[in-house]
């Protein structure tokens, strides 16, 4: 059981060093904090809500990826490598496309409901 406790201490460290190192994570927190007080706000469904999770764990996933291999690729090739370079540059291009993903997502659930909002408002 200690070891189990000691791997999720490992985990939240991960977590808190991305948040404090890596400028991208904290903007995906962000964007994290606007999903979620935009659900709150207009009251999406049971079912949006699993997108807008889904959305934010994979783009949080690919941003924690994305910066390890960075980090790792950095410690194996710390001179300039062309590979090494494409390596790193396919990692930000899965980033990339989660968040487009997660931004069309977000899109689709919450622009209809600030139409309707706005179009209520006026």
């Amino acid at each position: 059981m200690k070891k189990l406790i000691r791997s999720f201490g490992y985990a939240f460290k991960g977590v808190v060093y991305a948040s404090a190192t890596q400028l991208n994570f904290r903007v995906h927190l962000v964007a994290t904090i606007l999903a979620v007080f935009l659900g709150y706000a207009l009251g999406i469904s049971v079912n949006e809500w699993q997108w807008i999770i889904l959305c934010i764990a994979i783009v949080l996933m690919a941003e924690l990826f994305n910066t390890a291999l960075e980090m790792l690729t950095d410690l194996v090739s710390p001179e300039y490598n062309k590979i090494a370079g494409h390596v790193k540059d396919m990692c930000a291009g899965a980033v990339v496309i989660t968040a487009i993903f997660a931004l069309v997502t977000g899109i689709i659930i919450f622009f209809p409901k600030l139409l309707l909002l706005i179009k209520h408002a006026s």
